[in-house]
């Protein structure tokens, strides 16, 4: 028994010496007798790893939505003619008998850029009005590689939104969403060409819909994102995580001009109506009955003896206008249109924008303290400038 114990002994000795020599002598052959575990070898050291299998994919991967919607948006880069000031001297006659005309006016070309989505295999890009608004040229680069000439289809300040057109053959087009199933907390991604480095890609969740009073349009119902949008990102997609597109990318609020998590999108509810209008007739016609409202504050609430702050104040109405020939008068408050109620001001342009002009709607006011409905026939709301947005 002691015979065989010693025979064992020396023979683990003896292989324990083999792996010592070839595991010095030849690492590369020592993975081989471990059962083919993967290795590298570093500095005549043998360090393991793993490596996932090449199908891998991570589950939290928006690559999907990104590879559908991405083609869809393009770059768009404005032009503009402008001349520089004139040198006062230039008007003295003596000096232009010298020097002429060659030290006049001179033309010099501004550029912009911004972004833009294709939404029809026929060439229509919807982009913000303040991208393309005041171009000479405008010129719309594919991702594919593809340039091309656009021209303006229309636009609508108040939205600021706007639809250009291209001509090329093969365009990709964007599927459009439901932004009104949207819920705070859904993630999205911002897709446009920030700075002009090229297209890019970010993701964030929708932080609240329907913001408004925000000072930048007439008509105001934001997606607010903390998906970051800097310059250049104006006229982009905003998408779900199915690559359908949500809003249009248009404001920030930032006092530096970079991101700082708060972005603004004009929902696709706005977007479909106002592209219908301006493919069909070239404009966006709304409502209009020719006041001016006012928002119900506590204190006028108190001094109107009002139990609830809803409605809109009207603080003055046009001569001849639509409401002032339906018996409307300063100091009535509209609280109903077409039996809608109104919340406040901005819900009551919202309102009255939608009605068709030409046509009799009941609307209900409160004329001290008394209910009272006037039959108004809605006028064609006049083209009025967008306001400046507030950064």
């Amino acid at each position: 028994m002691r015979r065989l114990w010693l025979l064992f002994a020396q023979t683990i000795t003896v292989a324990l010496a083999l792996w010592f020599i070839v595991a010095t002598l030849r690492p590369e052959w020592a993975p081989r007798l471990l059962g083919g575990a993967h290795s590298v070898q570093v500095a005549s050291s043998t360090v393991m790893l793993k490596e996932a299998p090449a199908n891998a994919t991570g589950q939290a991967s928006y690559r999907n939505a990104a590879m559908l919607a991405m083609p869809t948006v393009v770059n768009v880069f404005t032009t503009q003619e402008a001349k520089r000031a004139t040198n006062p001297l230039l008007e003295d006659p003596l000096f232009r008998k010298f020097f002429g005309d060659q030290l006049g006016p001179q033309e010099e070309k501004q550029s912009s850029l911004g972004s833009g989505v294709l939404v029809s295999t026929q060439g229509y890009i919807l982009t913000n009005n303040h991208v393309v608004e005041a171009a000479d040229q405008i010129e719309v680069a594919l991702a594919d590689g593809r340039k091309a000439s656009a021209k303006v289809v229309g636009t609508d300040p108040e939205t600021d939104l706007a639809v250009i057109k291209i001509d090329l053959p093969n365009l990709p087009a964007i599927t459009l969403g439901h932004a009104e199933q949207a819920r705070v907390g859904d993630v999205v991604l911002a897709i446009g060409n920030p700075f002009g480095v090229g297209q890019t890609v970010t993701m964030g969740i929708i932080s609240a819909l329907g913001r408004n009073h925000l000072g930048i349009n007439t008509f105001e119902n934001f997606i607010q994102t903390d998906a970051a949008i800097n310059f250049g990102n104006s006229g982009g997609a905003l998408i779900d995580t199915n690559g359908n597109l949500l809003g249009i990318n248009s404001a920030i609020y930032s006092r530096t001009g970079g991101s700082v998590g708060i972005g603004f999108a004009i929902p696709t509810t706005t977007v479909k109506t106002v592209m219908d209008s301006i493919i069909s007739t070239g404009q966006v016609v709304r409502g209009w009955i020719g006041v001016e409202p006012q928002d119900i504050t506590p204190e006028l609430a108190e001094s109107f003896g009002l139990s609830k702050k809803s409605g809109a104040i009207i603080a003055g109405v046009m001569k001849n206008g639509p409401a002032d020939k339906a018996g409307m008068r300063p100091g009535d408050i509209l609280v109903a249109v077409e039996g809608k109620p109104v919340a406040d001001t901005t819900d009551m342009l919202n309102l009255i924008a939608q009605l068709q002009p030409g046509k009799a709607v009941k609307m209900t006011v409160l004329r001290k303290s008394q209910q009272t409905t006037l039959e108004v026939n809605v006028g064609k709301r006049p083209n009025i400038k967008r306001l400046e947005p507030h950064e």
